[in-house]
């Protein structure tokens, strides 16, 4: 069974009697023109030698017979497959749903839920599975087969775990047929795949292309759907981090699948994936494939906004008790119903919600009610603390606000420097050299076999490239042992010059991890949170205990109009310096803009103090009525 139409190697008419190398690429591939004049197969350099030229005598008979070897293994790879660039969306796709299998991930979500929405895209984009697909329509030939055996009617090999990507059950590829030779020839002057320059202009009302973001929504919607322990900022993460395939995600494409020209601009990234991108491909996607409402969100998920909150809480090193106070606001804001947290694309196109941006906000709110963060009551209140663990060293220590902030703003900046750096020293250049034609292919070749000895330099920007493959490129297998060798030696002279410049030798990536800081107690050296008491901030009236903080300020007093882009507007300036870093680390943590947060914490505090807010709006609407 195959996802679409896979035909064979391209293959074209080859001199086999010439056997120079050609002057510009250094290729023995020759074909014949029609004035009798052989021309490089690879390059298209047409030479001054003719056909009747050449005395194939002179050569020694078994000299003839290892070349002719060679050259068939060469055009297998120079030539590559026939593939579209709906194959080369399925393979990163493949290989980002294996790396959330590797990450704990059940395989459910690769062999049922991705595959089913990939294939939902496939038809409802008109690229497979329908009697009259695109291809076959911009070619005016049968693409796909004839109509007895078509794609729409199997099943596609996308996401089995019986065979991987592009690997058909029922055989190998099968030869191109006639009609595809010309469009295969276009295709390789402007792209390695076949409909490359035609998708990068294809533009339909309603139609929503796949894209390198777009990969990592449908990621994002298979985790929503199985409802698993990973949010989309924890996908986000692991993808900046390198365990989910996502830039450079082409050099895992085979050998045979030739990338060059306008395939550049469709799967070569040069920019880390945003939050706010991500998640309305998302939206739009989901929207695209008519999905229906996905399996609810209760209170045992892990997406639910009381299990978030205790996460993120442990997170910033902020004490337990305070997922008591957490639980109440999303309560008394009823965003933790099931009705409010289940996506449900058709139903509610202009409501969806950001499950951990939300759980965080929360946290915000609560930090805001107890210690008010307007630079002034949270250090009376870290007074009072300090005093009481000092008058009561055997109890249970109370939570000191100006010693926590101390310990998480000095963690805070080291890692945030550590990110920067790590984002400053990173390559965007891939190991797999991208040509624009076959005919730049030898010359870019060349020039990157370079790269590795340039690179040990001391002082050279070249210093800091870093191979992140650690299986070797080779331009055919003839010359597998001799890269191989090259690369050994190449490994050994940067650690030899690496020992002698005193540079600090690459770290080796990190094993995933839920949490991005460590806050046991062998790590801080006693200074964890999270067993502290709040009772230092707290009295009790009546029945009932409350905050000695009596007092509250809204994020926003006034909300943007229905045609803004945006519900609020977040200037740093007119907030306090400790409602400042609050935000620049939540912010941090899921890798979102800081007015993303502050609008999401405006939101929920408008279903908190809907009096307040619906007062505000009498009042602006009386004084209206008395200027008229």
């Amino acid at each position: 069974m195959k996802l679409l139409s896979t035909p064979g190697r391209r293959t074209s008419p080859v001199a086999k009697e010439f056997r120079e190398r050609c002057a510009q690429c250094d290729a023995v591939s020759w074909g014949l023109t029609d004035e009798g004049k052989y021309y490089c197969t690879s390059c298209h350099n047409v030479t001054e030698r003719s056909k009747d030229v050449l005395n194939s005598e002179a050569i020694p008979n078994t000299k003839i017979q290892a070349i002719n070897r060679g050259l068939k293994k060469r055009n297998k790879l120079e030539k590559g497959w026939d593939w579209y660039v709906c194959e080369g969306f399925q393979h990163v796709l493949y290989q980002q749903a294996e790396a959330l299998k590797a990450l704990g991930v059940g395989p459910e979500l690769k062999n049922q839920v991705l595959h089913n929405f990939w294939k939902r895209y496939l038809q409802k984009s008109k690229q497979a599975y329908c009697e009259n697909p695109v291809h076959a329509r911009k070619r005016k030939a049968a693409v796909l087969g004839s109509p007895s055996h078509s794609d729409w009617e199997s099943e596609p090999a996308l996401l089995s775990d019986a065979s991987g990507p592009f690997i058909e059950s029922d055989g190998p590829r099968k030869p191109s047929p006639p009609s595809r030779a010309s469009h295969s020839e276009m295709a390789s002057i402007c792209s390695g795949s076949l409909d490359g320059v035609e998708y990068s202009l294809r533009k339909e009302k309603g139609l929503v292309k796949m894209t390198m973001p777009a990969t990592l929504a449908l990621c994002g919607l298979s985790l929503l759907w199985q409802r698993e322990a990973l949010a989309l900022s924890d996908l986000l993460r692991f993808v900046e981090e390198g365990h989910i395939p996502y830039v450079n995600a082409f050099e895992r494409f085979p050998e045979e699948m030739k990338l060059y020209g306008r395939d550049k601009g469709i799967f070569a990234i040069e920019s880390w994936p945003s939050y706010e991108d991500v998640y309305r491909q998302m939206i739009d996607v989901a929207t695209f494939l008519d999905l229906p409402r996905f399996p609810a969100i209760t209170e045992d998920c892990y997406l639910h906004p009381n299990i978030l909150c205790r996460k993120y809480l442990m997170e910033v090193n902020l004490p337990d008790e305070m997922s008591d106070f957490t639980c109440q606001v999303v309560k008394m804001a009823g965003i933790g119903e099931v009705d409010f947290l289940t996506f449900d694309p058709i139903a509610r196109k202009g409501r969806t919600v950001k499950y951990d941006v939300q759980a965080v906000a929360v946290i915000v709110i609560v930090l805001k009610l107890l210690f008010l963060l307007d630079d002034n009551v949270e250090w009376s209140l870290s007074a009072i603390a300090e005093t009481y663990n000092e008058e009561n060293k055997e109890d249970k220590p109370c939570f000191d606000f100006r010693k926590w902030y101390q310990v998480m703003k000095k963690s805070f900046d080291e890692k945030k420097q550590k990110w920067e750096e790590a984002r400053a020293k990173f390559v965007w250049k891939s190991q797999k050299p991208l040509y624009h034609s076959p005919i730049d292919r030898s010359v870019v070749y060349k020039r990157r076999g370079e790269l590795p000895f340039l690179s040990l330099i001391p002082g050279s920007w070249l210093g800091k490239f870093v191979w992140k493959s650690q299986k070797p490129l080779y331009h055919s297998p003839i010359d597998r042992s001799v890269v191989y060798k090259r690369r050994e030696m190449v490994v050994n002279l940067q650690k030899q010059f690496s020992t002698l410049v005193d540079s600090t030798p690459t770290a080796p990536q990190k094993s995933p991890s839920s949490f991005q800081f460590n806050w046991t107690e062998e790590v801080t050296g006693g200074t964890c949170f999270h067993g502290h008491s709040l009772q230092g901030i707290l009295y009790k009236k009546g029945q009932s205990v409350t905050t000695m903080n009596s007092l509250y300020w809204l994020s926003t007093q006034k909300f943007c109009r229905s045609y803004c882009k945006h519900v609020t507007t977040y200037e740093e300036s007119n907030f306090s310096l400790t409602y400042q870093f609050i935000i620049n680390l939540f912010s941090f943590l899921l890798r979102i803009k800081t007015y993303s947060l502050h609008e999401e914490v405006s939101l929920i505090e408008k279903r908190l103090f809907k009096t307040k807010y619906s007062t505000a709006k009498t009042k602006s609407s009386r004084s209206r009525k008395v200027r008229k």
